[in-house]
């Protein structure tokens, strides 16, 4: 059971052990505080049963997504197949950008990062993406952000 401590909950130290990569290491704790806030409805930092089972199938979803877009199976997405994945969600970025993503991402320091950084990595980008929208109301693709404005991002 991923409720070890029979709380009724599930914290984030219990998500990282129930949620694992494709090559059977755990999720790292950012991704994990991440789902967490996501789909916390009383914001208390954990999750309930009903919560777990919604977060297991956003997870599952992710999965198909990264396997689409891992396409020498190695288990790890490079900075190529970021930025097929990138313009599959209709973000058109550069390889520099793609490069970047994959170098704060990557936990090894093997120039690619694993699924729970895929997750972690594009979460973030949609939610800057839906920050920065917010903020160009004239969709000019160009916005004014004050030093305080950037530290709350």
């Amino acid at each position: 059971t991923v409720d070890v401590s029979k709380s009724g909950h599930i914290s984030v130290t219990e998500l990282r052990q129930a949620l694992v990569n494709n090559n059977w290491t755990t999720f790292n704790e950012e991704t994990c505080r991440l789902l967490i806030g996501m789909f916390d409805s009383n914001k208390n930092g954990t999750i309930d049963v009903h919560e777990f089972e919604s977060l297991l199938e956003y997870v599952k979803q992710w999965q198909n997504c990264f396997n689409q877009f891992d396409k020498d199976r190695s288990g790890n997405i490079d900075a190529n197949e970021l930025q097929q994945a990138f313009n599959t969600f209709g973000y058109r970025l550069s390889t520099t950008f793609c490069n970047l993503c994959v170098r704060v991402f990557d936990r090894g320091d093997v120039r690619t990062m694993k699924f729970d950084d895929f997750i972690q990595c594009c979460v973030m980008l949609k939610s800057l993406t839906d920050k920065f929208r917010k903020k160009d109301a004239a969709q000019s693709g160009v916005v004014r952000v004050s030093y305080p404005e950037v530290s709350i991002i």
